[in-house]
């Protein structure tokens, strides 16, 4: 049907149209269909790195901004010297409540996206092994089969918070980087608590940057967005003006060098705090 003529749209209709249109191009992390998967770097199975890093050649850790008087306290920082990460080994992993318990879910591997499947570990016992699942409620967990896993070794450690919009890059506890980023506005607040980054993406669609990372994080407000999940992302973006202030619908925006940068070192099951 053709479409009718601007001449004949109300005003309330014609803003409405117009927040339509603007609302479809916006998704908080509906990369499925325009994306590819790209091998993010590997954590290793042996010791870790050594606990001094040296920072970035081209960027030094500068101050936090301090957050405006009667802001909401934020969460203390929690970035683990070393985090263990789980990659599957078969072409699909049963989920279970519990050690032996009975089986809540089982996934695919690869990913739909084509990433492979890596979990955050959460916690071991008696050959199972508790991770970090990427599904509503935020936190959710369960268990695994630690024989259907290959486990290692992940010193890098990212904490985003969202009062002063900085993202804090640590390896072995240490902070080695800062950079600033664009979060949640009032209205579609980046969730906070502890996540992990589950899939590395090259966005084939304008306005997402270089590289996306999923992650472990849905939003608290939207339940479905564009397409997809609500599932929050770290990725770029091609509206620089917006790093540094309250402008996503969830995600975690950075300046397309930035997310280049840790789209080298971070690998798949990366721990992520939103403060």
């Amino acid at each position: 049907m053709p479409r009718p003529s601007s001449s004949r749209l109300r005003p309330g209709v014609l803003a409405a149209v117009v927040a339509i249109a603007v609302a479809a191009v916006i998704v908080v992390l509906a990369m499925r269909p325009w994306s590819a998967p790209v091998a993010a770097p590997t954590s290793t199975p042996s010791s870790i790195a050594s606990s001094t890093p040296t920072p970035s050649a081209t960027r030094g850790p500068t101050p936090t901004p301090t957050p405006t008087p009667g802001s909401a306290p934020v969460d203390a920082v929690h970035a683990p010297a070393t985090s263990t990460v789980a990659a599957v080994r078969g072409a699909s992993i049963a989920v279970h409540a519990g050690p032996g318990r009975a089986v809540t879910t089982t996934l695919t591997n690869p990913q739909a996206s084509g990433a492979p499947l890596v979990f955050l570990v959460v916690a071991q016992q008696d050959g199972w092994v508790q991770v970090q699942l990427a599904q509503r409620p935020n936190g959710s967990t369960g268990w695994v089969e630690k024989a259907s896993v290959d486990l290692s070794a992940d010193p890098y450690a990212i904490v985003v918070t969202t009062s002063t919009n900085t993202l804090e890059l640590y390896k072995a506890g240490t902070v080695v980087d800062r950079y600033p980023v664009a979060t949640g506005t009032g209205g579609t607040p980046t969730p906070t608590g502890h996540f992990a980054l589950t899939e590395l993406l090259a966005p084939t669609n304008a306005g997402y940057g270089p590289y996306a990372y999923g992650t472990t994080a849905f939003s608290d407000v939207l339940n479905s967005f564009g397409g997809g999940p609500g599932q929050i992302g770290l990725h770029g973006t091609d509206d620089s003006s917006s790093i540094g202030t309250d402008s996503s619908h969830g995600c975690v925006r950075m300046h397309n060098a930035d997310i280049s940068a840790l789209a080298k070192l971070l690998p798949l099951g990366t721990p992520i705090q939103v403060r």
